[in-house]
């Protein structure tokens, strides 16, 4: 489904860039890959469980290892065999946080002579995930009940809206949610909720035990779900005070960006941001809380109130992330690669897993190659 979207997504954009290009006589451009491409992908896809060894070939071993983030997202783990030399490789992948209310707790791994590991957040200690469903409720009420407007909240279709659900699930369970309207307005929201749902074993056991009294925690009174276009277009003229979740969670794609267009020159609304941007995405120029901001081509005045929560993010701190490690000696470990960062903030985890006992850690450059 997400190759589909992304695919969906550099279609719609080589369309647009391809109109400049053809008027100024210019080479046209392909997207890296269509749906056809995703369709033919798919032929491929095998299922594998958590903890399953798969002998790949004679050289290339392979288990997976629950890493907290997201439904099925995994830690890679990796036997490699050459030339009678055997190299133990494990690539972190996205890595969840601690306590997550909804999701085991990333798991360890075999012990690794190369990681490679993400740092998205790692040199920032996020606010406890105890508080998230408070901090939401304060910006309901400030923003629905008191200013009589609109919350509109970017969040990404996979984990970022389930959990959202299933705080505001938590708040009618105890007669905290404020009677007000909640639209999750993203197709590829419904359609993943719908399987998380299906998948209730990466559920950890304070969510299996709520799942006892309550069959459904991404639904609520109040709640609706919109699929069609023109259901979406009537959210921005119905001046009702809402709650409006829509994808992309960067605010950079999808129907949240009509929305913030739509809102954000309303004193009354209140643009809500709950997870990491881009540097150059609409949702990151607005955690600056520019005085304008462009959308779609044109200016608009920024007289909303943007908010700011980490304590949603779905990424480890840098203290997840030394506690994902701890699993591993860092005597052991040949060498680790940091990737998936800003360059400050590579630098600052890799000082952090140097204290930790890791001797080796690189921060590679792009193209940059490695022999293990």
């Amino acid at each position: 489904m997400i190759l589909l979207d992304s695919a969906s997504i550099q279609t719609q954009d080589i369309t647009f860039l391809n109109k400049k290009r053809r008027n100024e006589g210019r080479e046209l451009l392909n997207p890296l890959y269509t749906a056809e491409d995703v369709y033919r992908t798919r032929e491929h896809f095998k299922p594998v469980h958590y903890h399953q060894p798969v002998q790949i070939n004679e050289h290339i071993a392979l288990q997976f290892f629950d890493c907290g983030h997201i439904v099925g997202s995994a830690t890679v783990y990796l036997v490699l065999k050459e030339n009678r030399k055997t190299a133990r490789l494990a690539f972190s992948g996205d890595v969840g946080r601690y306590g997550d209310p909804i999701l085991h707790s990333p798991q360890p791994f075999p012990p690794a002579d190369y990681i490679i590991i993400e740092s998205t957040y790692g040199n920032r200690l996020h606010e406890r995930i105890e508080t998230y469903a408070g901090d939401l409720l304060k910006n309901i009420r400030e923003t629905c009940l008191k200013k009589k407007g609109k919350l509109i909240i970017p969040a990404f279709s996979v984990g970022r809206t389930q959990e959202l659900l299933y705080a505001l699930n938590d708040l009618e369970l105890d007669n905290n949610l404020p009677p007000v309207d909640y639209y999750v307005d993203s197709p590829m929201s419904v359609k993943v909720t719908e399987i998380v749902k299906r998948h209730l074993e990466c559920f950890n056991r304070s969510a299996q035990k709520l799942l006892k009294t309550d069959k459904d925690p991404f639904y609520f009174r109040g709640l609706k779900y919109i699929t069609d276009k023109r259901d979406s277009q009537a959210l921005n003229v119905n001046s009702k005070p809402s709650v409006i979740i829509s994808a992309s969670g960067m605010a950079e794609a999808g129907r949240v960006k009509h929305h913030i267009a739509n809102s954000i020159e309303n004193r009354r609304n209140t643009i809500l941001l709950i997870g990491y941007c881009e540097p150059e995405s609409l949702g990151a120029r607005l955690k600056k809380r520019p005085e304008t901001v462009g959308i779609f081509g044109e200016q608009f005045a920024v007289k909303a109130d943007i908010v700011t929560l980490n304590s949603m993010s779905a990424h480890a701190d840098y203290n997840d992330l030394c506690q994902y490690l701890s699993c591993q000696d860092g005597n052991d470990v040949a060498r680790v690669f940091i990737v998936h960062g800003e360059p400050e903030v590579q630098r600052e985890l890799k000082r952090r897993l140097a204290k930790k006992g890791f001797r080796d850690i690189e921060i590679p450059e792009l193209h940059q190659e490695f022999g293990l």
